[in-house]
């Protein structure tokens, strides 16, 4: 538990010109009486880059605290232009404001501060080199982080706990190191147990497949080379016999047209003679006829 609780803090003069000191309006609750003084700080951060640019703008000792309700007014002055890089200057950085007690520091205020100039004309088109006559400070008040440690005050009983309270319960209770082994091997198992069912499934679906096969027309061997063998010579039968019909069919046209020929040449010489023969060509042509469907 702290001795000492900050309850609130305010900024004075805001916002102010960058040259201006900074007021700070504190107020805290001490406990019990303490034997030292407690020691509050002002650090202004000069660059977000390096903490070397870091400057502290001023300290104050308080003491003695009596014990209650206490407040006090904390000037500071204003941070060194020579320690921070004019690139830095401009923009967004950041005060803390600590307290310590006996050189450890039990509370830190941080407070953002928006540093630009005073006008919109300078602020659109800053110049190259910084107007510090120009440049106002805006401290964030309204947003402060604050935080706390735990600290050793004046008696021994304040001190925080360096090692852990003893938990006589802790050791009745199973190790984790067992517990995980045991985890382990009943996760082993039941890898291995998935392995087996999916090597089993496998060998079961790879003689189904086997079956299939099996029972399939074999599409290959003697057997099937004579078949191909018998299809082959039963297609050039069929080719031989329907050239040969048709050569036959070619030749009996030709013969009618001899025939057609030689009575064209009879009928000249007598038309009697000459339709005695056409009838006669006519018998022959469907005789050939009926030949070359039979074919």
């Amino acid at each position: 538990m702290s001795v000492v609780s900050l309850l609130g803090v305010k900024v004075l003069n805001n916002p102010a010109s960058f040259k201006d000191a900074y007021q700070f309006e504190i107020t805290f609750e001490c406990l019990e009486p303490l034997q030292r003084d407690l020691e509050w700080k002002l650090t202004y951060v000069g660059s977000a880059t390096s903490s070397e640019h870091d400057q502290e703008l001023d300290s104050l000792l308080v003491g003695p605290i009596p014990v209650g309700v206490n407040k006090f007014i904390f000037e500071a002055d204003p941070p060194d232009l020579k320690r921070i890089p004019t690139s830095e200057i401009l923009g967004v950085t950041v005060i803390l404001l600590s307290c310590s007690y006996d050189d450890r520091e039990f509370v830190r205020v941080g407070y953002y501060v928006n540093n630009e100039y005073d006008n919109d004309e300078m602020n659109q088109d800053p110049p190259a080199k910084p107007v510090i006559d120009k440049v106002r400070r805006n401290v964030l008040a309204e947003k402060p982080r604050v935080t706390r440690f735990a600290i050793k005050w004046d008696s021994e009983d304040s001190a925080p706990a360096e090692f852990p309270p003893e938990q006589p319960e802790a050791d009745t209770v199973e190790d984790d190191g067992t517990a995980y082994g045991a985890e382990e091997e009943e996760l082993e198992a039941a890898e291995a147990a998935e392995a087996a069912e999916v090597e089993t499934a496998e060998g079961a679906k790879a003689n189904g497949e086997d079956e299939e096969m099996g029972g399939a027309e074999d599409t290959s061997g003697p057997a099937a080379a004579k078949a191909e063998d018998e299809e082959s010579d039963a297609g050039s039968e069929d080719l031989e016999a329907e050239s040969s019909g048709s050569e036959d069919e070619e030749i009996e046209e030709e013969e009618g047209e001899g025939d057609n020929d030689e009575d064209m040449e009879m009928g000249e010489d007598g038309e009697g003679v000459g339709s005695n023969e056409a009838n006669k060509d006519q018998q022959r042509q469907a005789q050939h006829q009926g030949e070359v469907m039979v074919h």
